[in-house]
């Protein structure tokens, strides 16, 4: 988990995921970032966030993200 809240501080760093919910619903990630996340996780995790795994709810905490990860490895 604490690569995925690195890969997370790198593209927003004043953020605080370990504790913010609602990432999606309250603007903190927005498409741009969800993209760069996803380019970020495949690498990192060696997984394939297909479009169809792209949810809003999948991205929307910390907890929820490393699921998919964990999900998809």
């Amino acid at each position: 988990m604490e690569k995925l809240i690195n890969i997370l501080k790198s593209i927003k760093p004043h953020v605080d995921f370990a504790t913010v919910n609602n990432l999606i619903e309250n603007g903190i990630l927005d498409s741009f970032d969800i993209i760069i996340l996803v380019a970020e996780i495949n690498e990192a995790f060696n997984i394939n966030i297909t479009p169809g795994d792209m949810l809003p709810e999948y991205f929307n905490n910390v907890n929820n993200i490393w699921s998919l990860i964990n999900n998809l490895q």
